[in-house]
């Protein structure tokens, strides 16, 4: 594929920066530069700026309010909006369960669910791994059970990414427990203020609520919200983990650390030079871009073969497993960068009533570097990534067993 920019191409690139820099909200840019999480206030208000301008959802068809655009035009706007320090469109709804909708969607579930996507009204998580049941979902326990025009589900789902703020989840259940355990399961839709269901937040070692564990005790499901058919669920799920590894490359993401990693060499020094200056710090650079450029590449390669019309097929995973080991490797170059100043902490979480500054004195505060504040929070927090989404360990097997058959 022709990886050079037309003046097209530069053209809409130009815009699309343009738009960020008029309509991204200063406080929002700030956060995001600073290594800060996008909670939902601010995800929702870039949403409606994205919506108002038709770009929420470029990647959908264009009678569900895609944007028409080419390859070449999603990766400049993906990547400008990295760089432009944008928070992330929330992917479980619009990259994950919007085009397994529109796939494999009755036209009543399309016209219920995907314009209130559009009008940010909903936002979804995904209930796929349980406390048992992890990368192999095949294993899931989760039980629905027919019950005339409902099923009645019972079970435990883990690591819910947003479940504490999400209106909906996207569901896999075990509606057959004498089938194939990857032929008994179906995918459901299940509205979060059901009766029925409780959340428990899960806190990670940076502090922060990223995940959640989800009970559901009796909780009836309209048969309505069957996706696709009963007990066929497999095939809706491995579309949806198509997208999922697609996404889960991080590529922008890497793109945006590694700009600001340069940002803060030029600036921090060591034996009287910055770090940008010294050879040992620029190959470590050098290396890194390598990487991004290489996986930036083959992203580029496997959305061309989407927008052709070829299925994914499992080498997809090659992007989940390279792009989050990346992520990890840049975030640990920033926090090394930063010296004293990658210490450990992170005053969102830190302050409380009884301790005003976590542990800190005045003094601290005044000489901390905004960039320094949430590069350790940051970096704690990709470590999950390797595991999250498919561990590394399942990505390689995948690989090795549906690729090069071993």
């Amino acid at each position: 594929m022709d990886m050079q920019e037309t003046a097209e191409d530069r053209a809409f690139r130009a815009e699309v920066a343009g738009f960020i820099a008029d309509k991204l909200p200063a406080d929002i840019r700030t956060r995001v530069r600073d290594g800060y999480d996008a909670g939902r206030d601010d995800t929702r208000r870039w949403h409606e700026i994205l919506a108002a301008r038709g770009w929420l959802v470029p990647s959908w068809p264009a009678e569900w309010g895609g944007a028409g655009w080419n390859v070449m035009q999603r990766h400049i706007f993906e990547e400008e909006c990295a760089l432009g320090y944008c928070p992330p469109v929330h992917g479980i709804t619009i990259g994950m369960l919007g085009p397994v909708l529109i796939r494999y969607g009755t036209e009543a579930q399309k016209q219920r669910y995907l314009p209130a996507i559009l009008n940010v009204r909903e936002w979804w998580c995904q209930g796929y791994s349980e406390p048992g049941a992890g990368s192999d979902l095949a294993s899931l326990k989760t039980e629905a059970r027919r019950d005339g025009d409902a099923y009645i589900v019972n079970g435990s789902k883990i690591w819910t990414s947003t479940g504490e703020w999400a209106t909906h989840m996207f569901c896999l259940v075990r509606t057959d427990k004498s089938a194939k355990p990857q032929e008994g399961i179906s995918f459901l839709l299940i509205d979060m203020k059901t009766a029925g269901i409780s959340i428990r937040p899960i806190h990670a070692i940076n502090g922060h609520r990223l995940f959640n564990q989800v009970f559901l005790d009796n909780v009836v499901v309209p048969v309505e919200n069957l996706v696709h058919k009963e007990n066929d669920g497999w095939s809706v799920a491995k579309s949806l983990l198509e997208h999922e590894r697609l996404n889960l490359s991080r590529v922008g993401e890497s793109k945006k650390r590694l700009h600001r990693l340069k940002e803060i060499a030029r600036v921090e020094r060591e034996g009287g030079r910055t770090l940008i200056e010294q050879d040992w710090f620029r190959r470590k650079l050098a290396a890194l871009e390598t990487r991004l450029r290489a996986l930036d590449a083959t992203v580029l390669r496997f959305i061309a073969r989407t927008q052709s019309g070829a299925a994914l097929d499992p080498s997809v995973s090659m992007l989940k497993l390279r792009g989050s080991q990346l992520v990890q490797d840049i975030l640990q170059a920033t926090v090394d960068a930063l010296g004293y100043y990658g210490l450990p902490f992170d005053l969102s979480t830190a302050l409380s009533d009884s301790d005003p500054l976590g542990g800190l004195a005045d003094d601290d505060l005044d000489v901390l570097p905004d960039y320094a504040a949430g590069a350790s929070v940051s970096r704690f927090r990709s470590r999950a990534f390797t595991i999250a989404g498919g561990s590394s360990e399942v990505q390689r097997n995948v690989m090795a067993k549906q690729v090069l058959k071993l």
